[in-house]
């Protein structure tokens, strides 16, 4: 009987196939593994490879692990949606006084409502953005000493944060983390927040 995973296993690559059967053994199926090792001896992989490939393999678990071990709690992560709103909600008033000495909104609705929902997203967008991609956090993730890292533990590069920002703007994303470990933003951008421990 054909193993069910034969198929599978013949569409990895040579590197895949070898952490399967080394530093993630205990992650797979027996059948699995079978398969894995059948396809590893079809294409005749350089076993000299193994030692290196386990090696990396087992180090990408264990700080992964770790990420996963420091993620921080739904319970900060809903104090983080207050304070940042706080803060938020504060830049954009300051925002409306400052323009308001300018600008007389009231003159056309249109071009009112037009500069108060670009004002309203600008500081949204702007105050997230640029507070985690020079910081990683926000006031609030200062304040309960965590921040934002890619799945590795790593420092998410600008278009993540760019992304993560974005994604904020789905409805009910603020409260996604109060359902699940990991808000809808996080899900969708590919980051975490963890603690942020001085090793």
């Amino acid at each position: 009987m054909e193993n069910e995973f034969e198929k599978v296993m013949s569409e990895r690559t040579d590197e895949e196939l070898i952490k399967i059967v080394t530093a993630e053994r205990t992650s797979y199926n027996p059948t699995a593994i079978e398969a894995a090792e059948a396809e590893i001896e079809k294409l005749n992989i350089d076993k000299s490879e193994f030692e290196k490939i386990k090696e990396r393999a087992t180090v990408e678990i264990e700080q992964k692990q770790k990420v996963d071990s420091n993620v921080v709690s739904s319970g900060i992560r809903f104090l983080h949606y207050i304070i940042d709103f706080i803060i938020a909600y504060l830049l954009i008033l300051v925002i409306f006084i400052i323009l308001g000495l300018f600008i007389n909104p009231t003159s056309n609705s249109f071009v009112g409502g037009l500069l108060t929902l670009i004002t309203v997203l600008g500081t949204f967008f702007a105050y997230y953005a640029v507070m985690e991609i020079k910081f990683q956090k926000t006031v609030a993730k200062f304040i309960t000493k965590t921040k934002v890292v890619r799945l590795d533990g790593s420092k998410p590069n600008d278009s993540e944060i760019i992304a993560r920002t974005i994604c904020r703007l789905i409805p009910f994303d603020g409260i996604s983390y109060l359902f699940v470990k990991n808000g809808l933003h996080d899900y969708l951008s590919k980051t975490k927040v963890v603690k942020d421990r001085v090793e």
